[in-house]
Parts: structure tokens; C-alpha cells; sequence
């Protein structure tokens, strides 16, 4: 238990909102002094928090502390703090405290404010902090923080105005932790010290309240914490005026103090984005997902077409590039189409000319991709396409209907070297108006998708090794999907 764990208590809905329990003020001394040794690190952030928090309110006063072990002695900026806080004015005081019995006055004043706001105190009185006794000064520091920073503001606006999930019941500290897992679901956050060391999650919180400021932070290494906490901290300074409570290498510091974090956190719930901040898109290269026989080690011929696919859905926005090196370092043409499907995907079709080992490259937004560039060994041996066979719904005469998507498998484990390519032709004879998603399955199965857009007669070709397999091309005769609602089977008895 912390120093301001012994002495805290705030009171919002309960006296003990957090688990936070007052003990026996002697009995705890001997303890609470060699916490705030000068070796105690977890003291002197603590005591930095604490003090940046009330200097940030204490500008619109006019006032600042620069030691809080001993500047609160006198009253007068503690009563400026809590007027601030608060927005109402203080009893009368003493504005030029000279004698001891004035500064326990100014100070009494500020603690029966707190009293009467219901903001409760324990083993707490003025001579505390007149005394300058840090480890209490702290403790009450902390419960206005608790109180006028995390418990009352910090649920404004949100969730419509209804209750938040799960707070019903919650200690403050419980509800902040809540919220922060909500916003940031795809990090297991479950503490307020460990958990954001490596400042991968201060990146992560930064991008949820304002998409795109901080898009980047999935890429981050967890080894090169203080960079991390210094970017993400720096952005929400500068454009979401979070100020840093904490500095970056307090974060990262194993010896994070926990009240210190919540209180920089606690910023985070009415955060507002500033006009002009520089929001990006996000991409992430490493999401990018690529697949077909083209990229395969042993996959094309000389001669024969091949293709393979380009997944950009989980990568966010970007633009993405082909290119095919041959073993003269010479690039090969590159057809690259992009299908306009709800994975976002993209087509790339090449044909070999000279056999060798060749390189294909894939770029995201000017990045390689992962496994760029891939090792394609390109030979002159071809396979059997009379050894290729096709099944399924998509070659069918009858039951293909517009705007809804078909398939059909080609099979080429005996076939040889080789691979497929499937052109389809709508019923005006035009080529490339179907997009055509060719998959590679296991024991040399190729699953064939599309969606016919128009009715009227297809022609699906199939080829493998550069020639069409047997019965290509396949006539498919497409028809309107609404025909198909009105068909109704009936049956009668006899």
C-alpha cells in the first residue's frame, strides 16, 4: 500500500471508493518514512503528477507550486486550488499568514470547505500540512484528484448519457479502467502501471479518441518504449491538449505509480481535437495479405499465364504495387486489376518469358509487404491439361443467376507442372467485365469465385499450362435472380 493509499479516502458515492484503506496514523509511520525515502522512485513521480496537476489549475489563479512538501504550509494556494476546483469561494482567511496559529486557520478553512462538499478525509488534519508532512500532503492531494478529476467529469456526454456497461457499482477507478477497455479493446489492459510500459497503449488510446493521430502505433516495438511513449505523448499534448502530467520516462519506469497514471489518464474521457491536427489515414503494410500460384516458389512456366492475389482489407488505405524482376534483373509486364470487392482485393497477372528465378515485388503505400519479394523459380516444363478436371455449380448449363456469387473447383494433382487461368466472357463477348477470385487449395485444387452481373449466356474458359483443359470454354447461361424468387416447388399426391 502506497503512502496515499494509507491516507485517502474520497467520497463521492462511498467513503472508500477504490479499496483504499486508512490505518492506524502511528502505526503506519514507521513505514510511510521509508516509502518517501529519497530512494523511493515511485515517491518523487508521484510527487511530480501531483504537483503538474495542481500548477495546471492553478494558472487560471495565478499561482504555482514549486515544492509541495512545503508550499501548501501557509493555506493560501490551497485554498486557491480548491476555489478553482471547485468554482466557489472560500470562507474568509488570513491573505498574509505569518504565525503558525494564522497558517492552521487558512488551513482548516480549505479542510471544513472539503468536509462540507461531503469530500472526506482520514487521519488528516491542518497541522499535517503545516508540518509539511509529504506523505499526508500527498493523500489529500490525491483525493482531490480522485474527487474533482476522475469520479465527477469524466463520464459527461458519455455513452448517450445513460449509465456506462458495467458501472453500475464501480469505484472510480474501476469505471476509468472501464473505459479505457472499451476504447481500446485489441490491448489487454488490466492495470495502471505495467500494462503501459512500453507506451504501445498511450499510442493505442491517443488513435481511439481521435482516429488517425496516432495510426501508426500497431507497428511500434515494445523495445523502444520511450520513443513510443514520447510520440504518443507529445500528440496528445499538442493536439488534444492532454497536458503530461507524467513525463515519457516516467511511464516507461518500472516503478510507475499508480495514482500518478490515473491522473494522467483521466484526461483522456473529454479529450477535444484540435482544428488542423494532422490526421492520417491508416495503413499497415503488415496486414496486407498475398496469395495465388504467382508467388509460389515452383508455380509458373515460361509462357503460361499466372496470377495471384493482393488483400488490402485489413490494411487500411493505400496504393498498392507489382513488379516482376527476371533473372537479368529486367522487369516483366505486370497486369494489375483491382476487383472493387468488399475484401479490397487486387489481381496481378504476369507471363514469364525467359525461365530462371524471378522476384515479385509487392509494395503497400511504398512499403514492402510481408515476405516481398517473393522467389518464383520459372521453368520451361508443362503440365497435362488434359489430365485437368473442373466441377462445380459455376460451369453448369442452368442455375447461375445474376448478382449472386458461384464457384466451381479445377483439379490438377496428376496434371503436371502448371497453373490455371479462368477467363470469362459475358454474353456481349467482352472479356474482364467479371472479376474472377482464383484460390489455391490443398492436393492441387484451385477454387474458382465470381458473380455474374448480367443474364444471358457465358463462356468460362479454363486453362492450365497456357491451353484450355477438356470441354473449355463451358457455356453458363446466367439468369435473373429475381426469376428465381417466383420458381416454386409443388407436390401432389396421387
Amino acid at each position: 500500500m502506497s503512502a496515499v493509499a494509507a491516507v485517502a479516502a474520497a467520497a463521492t458515492a462511498t467513503d472508500d471508493p477504490d479499496g483504499y484503506e486508512a490505518g492506524s496514523q502511528e502505526d503506519d509511520m514507521g513505514a510511510a518514512e521509508r516509502d518517501l525515502a529519497e530512494d523511493a522512485r515511485w515517491k518523487l513521480i508521484q510527487q511530480n503528477t501531483f504537483t503538474r496537476w495542481a500548477n495546471e489549475h492553478l494558472k487560471t489563479a495565478g499561482k504555482a507550486i514549486g515544492n509541495l512538501e512545503t508550499d501548501l504550509g501557509d493555506g493560501l494556494r490551497l485554498i486557491a486550488l480548491i476555489e478553482v476546483l471547485s468554482g466557489k469561494r472560500l470562507p474568509k482567511h488570513n491573505k498574509r499568514p505569518t504565525f503558525r496559529s494564522q497558517k492552521l486557520e487558512n488551513v482548516s478553512v480549505a479542510l471544513k470547505f472539503l468536509d462540507d462538499e461531503n469530500i472526506k478525509l482520514v487521519n488528516i488534519d491542518s497541522s499535517d500540512i503545516v508540518d509539511c508532512k509529504l506523505k499526508l500532503i500527498l493523500g489529500l492531494i490525491w483525493t482531490l484528484i480522485l474527487h474533482y478529476s476522475i469520479s465527477m467529469p469524466m463520464w459527461d456526454g458519455e455513452f448517450g448519457g445513460e449509465q456506462a456497461p458495467n458501472e453500475k457499482g464501480a469505484t472510480p477507478k474501476q469505471r476509468l479502467l472501464n473505459w479505457i477497455q472499451s476504447k481500446v479493446p485489441d490491448i489487454p489492459i488490466s492495470n495502471f502501471t505495467t500494462d503501459w510500459n512500453d507506451g504501445k497503449a498511450v499510442g493505442a488510446l491517443v488513435d481511439a479518441v481521435a482516429p488517425g493521430l496516432c495510426p501508426d502505433w500497431q507497428d511500434w516495438k515494445s523495445n523502444n518504449a520511450l520513443k513510443n511513449a514520447s510520440e504518443a505523448m507529445g500528440l496528445a499534448d499538442d493536439w488534444l491538449n492532454i497536458k503530461q502530467l507524467i513525463k515519457p520516462e516516467e511511464l516507461v519506469s518500472p516503478n510507475m505509480d499508480e495514482q500518478s497514471m490515473m491522473t494522467y489518464l483521466s484526461q483522456y474521457p473529454n479529450a477535444k481535437l484540435k482544428q488542423g491536427a494532422p490526421i492520417r489515414s491508416k495503413t499497415n503494410p503488415s496486414r496486407v495479405r498475398v496469395y495465388g500460384p504467382g508467388i509460389e516458389p515452383s508455380g509458373p512456366t515460361v509462357g503460361a499465364k499466372t496470377n495471384f492475389t493482393v488483400e488490402t482489407f485489413s490494411a487500411g488505405k493505400g496504393t498498392v504495387n507489382v513488379s516482376v524482376e527476371n533473372p537479368k534483373g529486367k522487369a516483366e509486364p505486370v497486369d494489375l486489376v483491382f476487383n472493387n470487392d468488399r475484401s479490397q482485393t487486387y489481381t496481378a497477372t504476369y507471363k514469364p518469358v525467359v525461365e530462371g528465378p524471378h522476384k515479385v515485388h509487392v509494395n503497400f503505400s511504398g512499403v514492402p509487404t510481408p515476405k516481398s519479394p517473393y522467389h518464383v523459380n520459372v521453368d520451361t516444363s508443362a503440365g497435362d491439361p488434359n489430365k485437368v478436371n473442373v466441377f462445380g455449380p459455376g460451369i453448369q448449363p442452368e442455375g447461375v443467376f445474376t448478382n449472386r456469387p458461384t464457384y466451381f473447383e479445377i483439379h490438377t494433382k496428376d496434371a503436371g507442372k502448371g497453373v490455371p487461368e479462368v477467363i470469362i466472357l459475358d454474353p456481349a463477348g467482352r472479356e474482364n467485365t467479371i472479376p474472377v477470385k482464383l484460390k489455391k487449395e490443398p492436393n492441387g485444387v484451385y477454387r474458382c469465385d465470381y458473380t455474374p452481373v448480367v443474364q444471358g449466356v457465358h463462356s468460362v474458359n479454363v486453362f492450365f499450362a497456357n491451353q484450355p483443359v477438356p470441354l473449355s470454354p463451358f457455356a453458363v447461361g446466367v439468369s435473373n435472380a429475381s426469376d428465381a424468387k417466383r420458381v416454386r416447388a409443388e407436390s401432389k399426391n396421387p
